[in-house]
């Protein structure tokens, strides 16, 4: 089997447009409303929505949601 050669990369899961690499990953030790998340020091090919106050476990936070560039598929919030 040959092994591939280039940067691990994050996908979109709708359109598969690449939004993360692997080696931007902070820490994996998140939970989102819909499971595992990952926090990156770096996204790209991404939309940034409008910021807003939000309760999360850890207290209030502004928060902005982000979605796939070519699909508008949300991703998660910065």
């Amino acid at each position: 089997m040959a092994q591939s050669i280039g940067p691990r990369l994050y996908s979109c899961c709708n359109c598969r447009n690449h939004v993360g690499l692997h080696d931007d990953i902070i820490s994996k030790a998140f939970q989102g409303r819909t499971g595992r998340a990952f926090l990156f020091s770096h996204a790209m090919n991404i939309v940034l929505g409008a910021k807003e106050d939000r309760n999360l476990l850890t207290g209030l936070h502004t928060v902005a949601d982000i979605s796939c560039a070519d699909c508008n598929e949300p991703l998660g919030w910065n």
